[in-house]
């Protein structure tokens, strides 16, 4: 295995700017060309990022690319990624995976035929505030954790985002494009999933776009919108998630979580960075003292401060897990682990019953600051 992987972009729509802007920060990834359904569009990132436009068939028939990124809309994630598999690259998704367990056990078997690995998004649980809160419970800080809340609320995307049609179709929702996050650290933190339940509702069948450029025109809604979910982990511990697109203002904490020897507070898993706290049997609240962790440290501006922003991290410790042979954190078992749960999720929103997960996975190793800054150039 060679030390550089050779990079595809397939989806130049708004996250690619993130991955084009971000990969080069770690080793291991040369990105080399890009393409999309609509060329203007690949043309335009391509001559802003200084790589090859290309056509899809092009892209996957291109020899110098070893791992495709699959950014397109998560409706084409299955079918793109199978594409990309059948034609012998490695496949890095953004999230979700798939729509459903059976299409991510049917890209397991081809990668598995094809000895080719598969990863998926989010990768933020990698960073320095969730990989501190999980070192704090690997430590004991509060004990075995029972119980927990997870709270994940605003009023959708149709308000900044140029095309959120798919926000709001099948593969979309709160649960299915924010809930991820949420799922991906609770697996890095607790462990997987045993069963769920949840309550779906949708507030409205329409919604107004108030971005530019398609202000005022309206779009349907065809996926819940406000799910509230009881997730119960394979060591007994039982967790709350509220998921809405129908709230204008709330004050719940992103993530609690609850042990025998305290409680501790995490961040919004959507961002690599934040305040972690703790508090013991004495109820005094902590804040945590950071580690010296890589992506825990502010490297971006936005309208809201500085933050730290490290996407691209789990490609990138994808490539190094090929080329040392090794489980890669945001892999294909988990991903699907997840998917998994957001199916359950839904279908038990529709049912009104508890449903069983048919998967189960491991923890992701831990990612210390070592082994963090090993993946940086």
């Amino acid at each position: 295995m060679t030390k550089e992987l050779g990079v595809g972009i397939l989806g130049c729509g708004n996250i690619s700017a993130t991955y084009f802007s971000l990969a080069p920060m770690f080793k291991g990834l040369k990105l080399l060309a890009c393409a999309d359904i609509n060329p203007a569009m690949a043309t335009s990132r391509a001559e802003e990022y200084g790589v090859t436009a290309q056509g899809v068939d092009e892209l996957l028939a291109n020899d110098e690319v070893d791992v495709i990124v699959n950014l397109t809309v998560p409706g084409a994630h299955y079918d793109m990624s199978k594409r990309a598999l059948e034609a012998g690259k490695h496949v890095y998704s953004e999230k979700p995976l798939v729509l459903s367990v059976d299409e991510g056990k049917a890209l397991g078997r081809i990668a598995a035929e094809q000895n080719l690995s598969v990863g998926c998004a989010p990768d933020t649980f990698l960073g320095g505030a969730h990989q501190l809160a999980r070192s704090f419970i690997d430590e004991g800080g509060i004990g075995a954790i029972t119980s927990g809340t997870c709270h994940v609320m605003s009023h959708g995307m149709e308000m900044w985002h140029p095309n959120p049609d798919f926000f709001f179709l099948p593969g979309g929702g709160p649960v299915f494009d924010i809930g991820p996050y949420y799922i991906a650290n609770l697996i890095n933190l607790v462990g997987p999933v045993k069963r769920v339940a949840a309550l779906a509702s949708t507030a409205t069948k329409t919604r107004t776009i108030t971005s530019e450029p398609r202000n005022g025109e309206i779009i349907p809604v065809e996926t819940p919108t406000n799910i509230h979910a009881l997730l119960e982990f394979e060591n007994g511990a039982t967790i709350s998630l509220v998921a809405s697109w129908d709230v204008w203002a709330h004050r719940h904490a992103n993530m609690e979580l609850y042990g025998t020897e305290g409680s501790l507070f995490v961040p919004d898993p959507n961002f690599f960075g934040g305040t972690v706290e703790a508090a013991g049997r004495d109820g005094q609240i902590e804040v945590l003292e950071e580690r010296g962790h890589p992506f825990g440290k502010p490297n971006q501006e936005t309208p809201r401060g500085s933050r730290a922003n490290y996407r691209t991290a789990g490609l990138a410790d994808m490539a190094l897990a090929l080329i040392e042979g090794r489980d890669a954190r945001c892999s294909l078992q988990r991903a699907l682990h997840g998917v998994d749960v957001m199916a359950a999720i839904l279908k038990s929103g529709e049912t009104g019953a508890f449903v069983d997960l048919s998967t189960t996975c491991t923890r992701p190793a831990a990612l210390d600051a070592a082994a963090a800054s090993a993946l940086l150039r």
